[in-house]
């Protein structure tokens, strides 16, 4: 999708799409026997689109299932697989991590020890955590459409489409316990119905030490070869009756309708593999102004601040065990993405993404202005767009600055705020009692789990660091309130002024919170440093908001009629959609790569390979002494390979992003042959221009898992679930 051949009036880009490889594109399941089926058999799926997606009988979906989170179900971070008849599902590591980490004590050390349930009656519960498995989706594209036509505003088109959409999903709801959402796809030219089952009560059930589940840390992040144990287990149950339920301790383990059978018979380069998933966040429609502020001010700032971010996380949590359970969530969370970043830049670079881009636009503008009443429609779209982001690009780069270190940096400030509430009633001429009485009750269960993972010193040279960074790098008449107080009473002293805020203010600790929430007093929070900090910064980011948001109608509808003269060129071509969380489905082959010119990279690492980066005096490759011994014995079991090795990753060229982490990996007979958890670093640049000969995914491979629940962990009763093909 990034390169075009040099023909006249836009043909161009009409051939870029068409030869798209098969491998490129978030495919929606219910069009697959339309667009995709054929080629997929052609390269060794040997079943066929039904036994993917079919409404009326059990099928593939059934088994994939979206983790969420209570609140906002729909915006699924991870994926999982179910691999059993009793509910049991993969997952990464680094998706059950939150969990695993809210678990772990310095008593009880999961995150070190890792975590095994050897009787469902140990498997532990997780307040929150939503498990959503489609049953159907639906083009409502036409009834959607219907409601609006070209001569309404943004507003008026989003309020008719807002309005559809909550009847059609009041429909599908009627009547049962699914729960609907409609979605938008190509900028608002198409729309799809989604109806899931969601589940509210997920309970962990195994998880690897941290030293195998996330080995290599940040420098193997994004990185290949890899050779990481990325995996974690939960199960889903449900009421005794089938039926989602909250957390009971009568609920049953789920009965799905389909399991993945797990295969042991291993993958060989250029066998056909498919991943389904709940992919976050692609942007392959993205134009060159887009681009722009995306490298230059999303991706830098995020790079520049998480980097001074991390650091102060990481020395404070290398200093104390509490700390490093209580920031592991927290640190792997950020840095993630902190790297990421830069590596996306370096791809977008050395890919000239840039280029590519622009070469599209001006194709595209050689088609919409062709033809009067074309240009009519089509002509000013890219111009729309790029005035927009001209005209936001200082408010979003304070914006951006305001989220990272400020909204995202010390926490304590920021909780501050949850306090609003009760200054209103506080304040109020007419005293409520029974009001201040309930918000009290709501402010002490939120301390609760916030001080459980909050460490005062570490939080203050968070607010130290960040807040000198933020005011560094961003004017002074773009700064909340309280930075001109620091500068006039602590010249600048972002270190004296922390140690004001952390050694007087009643939130500094779970403690003295508790005590204020005891006889709460209107001055008290009005005069606190935290209070004052936390709003001021609340106020100026509703300002930078305000600013970013000008312009947003004529941007959505610049976006949108661009998207709209890409399909109307490309009318006969299969052309997937970006990624929305929605349930996808993406293929190709297992297979290496070369990276740059004389190095080539196999399709597959083996145990050994952690062996050979083992380094005990980096907390990023420790090998924990039980799987060094397995290894010297090769104690594989029945998930060696041919030549005796144990494989541990293997690499597709399949198309998945964020969300798709702790996506199954199937082969051509629809077994599951590993888990899906990251992307090489070289084609960072994917999820906004799809590089064909780089696009790697990084999976684990499931004779990898299985060896490490059996062999390591001794969890027999677990593999005794699964449906094993050998």
């Amino acid at each position: 999708m990034r390169k075009f051949a040099s023909l006249f009036l836009g043909l161009s880009l009409l051939l870029s799409f068409s030869n798209a490889k098969a491998d490129e594109g978030m495919w929606l399941l219910s069009l697959l026997k339309k667009q995709n089926a054929a080629e997929m058999q052609k390269m060794g799926f040997k079943l066929s689109a039904k036994d993917i997606y079919d409404i009326n009988n059990n099928c593939m979906k059934d088994a994939i299932v979206g983790l969420g989170r209570a609140g906002r179900p729909f915006r699924h971070f991870c994926t999982g697989e179910i691999i059993s008849n009793q509910g049991l599902f993969l997952t990464n590591h680094h998706c059950g991590f939150p969990s695993i980490q809210s678990h772990s004590t310095t008593e009880h050390d999961y995150l070190a020890d890792g975590f095994w349930a050897y009787d469902k009656s140990e498997e532990l519960t997780n307040e929150g955590i939503t498990a959503s498995i489609l049953v159907r989706m639906e083009d409502v594209s036409k009834k959607v459409l219907s409601k609006v036509n070209d001569e309404m505003s943004e507003e008026e088109r989003y309020t008719a489409i807002d309005k559809i959409s909550k009847e059609i999903v009041k429909g599908a709801e009627e009547g049962t316990d699914y729960k609907a959402s409609v979605k938008g796809m190509f900028e608002g030219n198409q729309y799809f119905l989604f109806i899931y089952e969601i589940y509210q009560d997920v309970r962990l059930v195994g998880a690897p030490p941290q030293s195998m589940g996330k080995f290599g840390g940040d420098t193997d992040n994004w990185m290949w070869p890899r050779h990481t144990a990325d995996f974690s287990m939960f199960r889903i149950y449900t009421a005794p009756d089938g039926k989602p339920a909250k957390y009971s301790a009568d609920n049953v383990p789920l009965k799905p309708k389909h399991h993945l059978p797990v295969s042991i018979k291993g993958v060989q380069e250029k066998d056909f593999a498919m991943i389904m998933g709940f992919p976050g966040t692609t942007k392959r429609y993205l134009t060159s102004y887009g681009l722009e502020e995306t490298m230059k001010i999303t991706n830098q700032n995020r790079y520049d601040i998480r980097t001074v971010k991390l650091d102060i996380m990481m020395k404070e949590m290398l200093k104390d065990p509490k700390v490093r359970i209580q920031y592991a969530s927290k640190h792997a969370g950020s840095a993630n993405y902190w790297k990421y970043s830069n590596e996306q830049n370096k791809a977008l670079k050395k890919l000239n993404t840039m280029g590519a881009k622009q070469e599209i636009e001006d194709e595209y503008n050689a088609w919409a202005t062709k033809k009067s009443k074309r240009a009519a429609k089509y002509g000013k779209a890219l111009d729309m767009i790029s005035k927009v982001y001209a005209e936001r690009k200082e408010a979003m780069n304070a914006s951006s600055y305001l989220r990272e270190a400020l909204f995202s940096g010390a926490e304590m400030p920021m909780f501050s705020i949850k306090t609003g509430g009760l200054k209103t009633l506080l304040a109020a001429d007419t005293v409520n009692t029974e009001a201040i009485e309930k918000a009290i009750t709501g402010l002490r269960k939120a301390a609760k789990g916030f001080y459980k993972n909050y460490n005062m010193p570490t939080d203050q040279r968070l607010m130290a660091g960040m807040y000198k960074m933020y005011s560094e790098n961003i004017a002074a008449d773009q700064q909340p309130e309280i930075f001109k107080t620091i500068a006039d009473e602590y010249q600048n002293d972002f270190a004296k002024f922390a140690e004001n805020v952390y050694s007087t203010s009643v939130f500094a600790t779970a403690e003295s919170f508790n005590k204020f929430l005891d006889a709460p007093e209107l001055e008290v929070l009005e005069n606190d440093i935290a209070f004052q900090t936390g709003n001021s910064i609340l106020k100026k980011y509703r300002e930078v908001a305000a600013k970013v948001s000008v312009g947003a109608d004529q941007l959505k509808k610049g976006k949108r009629l661009f998207v709209d003269g890409l399909m109307q060129i490309n009318k006969k071509k299969n052309l997937a959609p970006d990624a929305n969380s929605t349930l996808r489905l993406t293929y190709g082959t297992v297979g290496g790569y070369s990276p740059k010119d004389g190095v080539y990279y196999n399709h597959y690492t083996t145990l050994k390979g952690v062996m050979e980066k083992e380094n005990p005096a980096s907390h990023e490759f420790k090998v924990p002494a039980k799987l060094k011994e397995l290894f010297k014995n090769k104690d594989f079991g029945q998930y060696a390979d041919k030549k005796g090795n144990l494989p541990a990753c293997f690499l597709t060229n399949s198309d998945i992003t964020g969300g798709n982490s702790g996506s199954p990996v199937i082969n051509g007979n629809g077994e599951l042959i590993g888990t899906a958890f990251d992307g090489n670093s070289e084609a960072m640049s994917g999820d906004i221009d799809f590089e064909d000969n780089l696009q790697r995914c990084i999976n684990l491979d499931i004779r990898y898992t299985l060896f490490i629940i059996e062999k390591y962990a001794g969890a027999k009763n677990l593999i005794e679930e699964m449906t094993i093909v050998k």
